[in-house]
């Protein structure tokens, strides 16, 4: 199973997905210090006031900075892995592989250990970057417990992806799934984004419940934005600060933070995850090369 993990590795190095995501990392980063520079031009009345303000100004460059480093993480987790079987069979690769003895379920766990693992590592460098910005031109929690959980939080999103993207390739050609989970993504970006935008609008009461249903089973099928609003109102502490002042709605010109999901759906979206995994792996088992 190492040997394939090792061979998974290699493979993303060659790939020129990888590359590009590099290339996508140190744009972003150079265009986000820019941005975060500028909005951390801020001032207040009095020291107390600056505080808050600095506070404030933090929260909207992080949300503004995991917003967009999620994109590039998904990125690089959907198209890397979405060839993974289907590719591989029509090249006749996937042929040559299992003829040697080794068992499927350790083919199948070796792969999603090298796809995990891998973004994981991104995941960590994408995370300590856009923190360490952040608290140069404004505030950031500085609480290890608060930035331990809220990683693992935003990596989360990477075990999620490398399933559902091995999941789909049991089912698609390598094309389609990759067209199938950018619109899978997409539509639970979209969710997600209709949910924050609603959160300050003044809508009816049926029909906010009626849009909350809506996006709310996007969430359950594809869970990644919903944790990320997890992963921010944790790193922020949103809970704690919620008595003092309205932080979402202060931080609605970055975005907000919409409806933020409880630690019960963070279980959900763990046993959705290994669920949608050993779906994988039975499938796999049973797929004929």
């Amino acid at each position: 199973m190492t040997t394939v993990i090792g061979m998974t590795w290699k493979e993303l190095m060659r790939k020129k997905v990888v590359l590009m995501t590099m290339i996508m990392t140190v744009l972003f980063i150079i265009v986000f210090s820019f941005i975060a520079r500028i909005l951390g031009n801020t001032a207040g009345v009095d020291s107390s006031q600056q505080l808050i303000n600095q506070f404030m100004t933090g929260a909207s460059i992080v949300t503004l900075g995991f917003f967009f480093g999620s994109f590039i993480l998904a990125f690089l987790i959907i198209f890397s892995s979405f060839s993974s079987i289907s590719g591989e069979a029509e090249i006749s690769m996937m042929q040559s592989m299992l003829s040697r003895p080794i068992q499927r379920w350790k083919w199948y766990l070796g792969r999603w250990l090298g796809y995990t693992l891998f973004g994981i590592v991104y995941a960590l460098v994408l995370y300590t970057a856009i923190v360490v910005i952040a608290n140069i031109y404004a505030t950031v929690p500085q609480s290890l417990g608060l930035h331990v959980q809220s990683f693992l939080l935003f990596a989360l999103t990477v075990p999620l992806l490398v399933t559902v993207t091995l999941l789909g390739a049991t089912f698609f050609s390598a094309l389609g799934n990759g067209v199938f989970m950018t619109m899978l993504y997409g539509a639970g970006w979209l969710g997600g984004m209709v949910e924050k935008l609603s959160a300050g609008a003044d809508m009816k009461p049926e029909m906010a419940r009626s849009l909350y249903n809506i996006t709310g089973m996007i969430s359950l099928v594809m869970p990644a934005d919903a944790i990320q609003r997890k992963m921010l109102a944790v790193m922020l502490n949103i809970d704690q600060l919620a008595g003092m002042f309205n932080v979402d709605e202060q931080m609605r010109g970055g975005m907000g933070l919409g409806q933020i999901p409880s630690a019960t759906f963070v279980v959900y979206t763990s046993m959705y995850t290994i669920i949608l995994f050993l779906w994988g792996m039975r499938r796999f088992y049973k797929k004929d090369f």
